[in-house]
């Protein structure tokens, strides 16, 4: 078996909203959407090879009825490996919430954390 990537599918209230604050502060596309226009249910973003899908906690309900009162946010973080995190970091650490601020690891990298607008975390880094 060879597995060619994975793509996250995170359950969010305002689709269209996530999607405006990962194209903002991320520099994330939109690669598509459903509906294609106004009040999304669901959207692929792009940001170099890294994608990620946002759909909305009623649509996200319907296809996963076990999953319809979850909790949105998530017990886990999403590790973004990237290149200039220097810039990114200084780009956007005033217009987000910082959880850790930019620095070195004990195993090689320099990394922060982040909350997105819909409570999930995610941590961005590059090698040393």
């Amino acid at each position: 078996m060879h597995m060619n990537s994975l793509t996250p599918n995170l359950m969010v209230e305002n689709v269209k909203e996530t999607a405006q604050f990962y194209k903002d502060h991320l520099g994330f596309e939109l690669i598509m959407s459903v509906p294609l226009l106004e009040n999304f249910e669901w959207a692929m973003m792009r940001c170099g090879d890294v994608e990620i899908m946002f759909q909305s906690r009623s649509s996200f309900g319907k296809e996963f009825e076990f999953m319809k009162d979850s909790g949105i946010g998530a017990s886990q973080t999403l590790y973004f490996s990237v290149n200039g995190i220097e810039e990114l970091f200084s780009k956007i650490r005033e217009n987000v919430e910082i959880i850790n601020e930019l620095h070195s690891t004990s195993y090689g990298m320099t990394e922060f954390t982040m909350r997105d607008d819909s409570g999930y975390i995610l941590v961005f880094s590059e090698r040393l």
